[in-house]
């Protein structure tokens, strides 16, 4: 099991689950999102997503958004990873801080996440927070945490690394299909005719 950027050709994937799972589709962007991958079977576990508010003459504002397992990886460590890596990301972007707007406080509280009051969210998430409590998740409260408090617990560490193998066999992950190529009709350039 890795955590990887997600691939524009995984765009339709994203929003097709984005949408089943109720999450935040907000001002979408595949480049913005990482994916949870089975190395073995290329399967796509979870995901979620960094976004960052620009402020006129502020420090901008790092928001993890949009995080989603999937129904048969639950329960094993992908969420953990994929938030993970979403901090080193906003970590290497420059921000000290990170702020989430989600009714799944809990979930976020055993990295470290904080709840603060509404008017401790910098300007943008303020609006973000009303618009997704009319939106996608009425229960959404504000959180933020200090990147360098981010602690992966280690039970759930151990259940990423520990994630089933009992899948199939391994498939190929990438098709001819996956970048536009109908297969029957194909010609190559060095098709040698054998």
């Amino acid at each position: 099991m890795y955590v990887r950027d997600a691939k524009n050709r995984e765009e339709v994937w994203l929003l097709d689950h984005i949408e089943e799972m109720g999450l935040d589709e907000t001002a979408f962007r595949s480049r913005d999102y990482v994916v949870a991958m089975d190395e073995h079977s290329g399967e796509k576990a979870g995901f979620g997503r960094i976004r960052i508010h620009k402020v006129d003459g502020d420090t901008d504002v790092c928001e993890l958004t949009s995080i989603g397992v999937l129904e048969g990886w639950r329960d094993q460590g992908v969420g953990a990873h994929v938030v993970e890596r979403l901090v080193e990301y906003a970590s290497d972007e420059g921000f000290d801080t990170v702020y989430a707007l989600t009714g799944e406080g809990g979930y976020l509280a055993q990295f470290g996440f904080r709840r603060i009051e509404e008017s401790q969210l910098p300007e943008p998430l303020q609006q973000r927070l009303a618009d997704k409590r009319d939106g996608v998740d009425q229960d959404a409260v504000p959180l933020e945490i200090d990147i360098d408090r981010f602690r992966v617990p280690d039970r759930l560490r151990e259940a990423f690394k520990r994630a089933p193998d009992d899948r199939d066999e391994p498939s190929n992950s990438e098709s001819a299909e996956d970048f536009g190529i109908d297969p029957e009709s194909a010609t190559y350039k060095y098709e040698t005719g054998r």
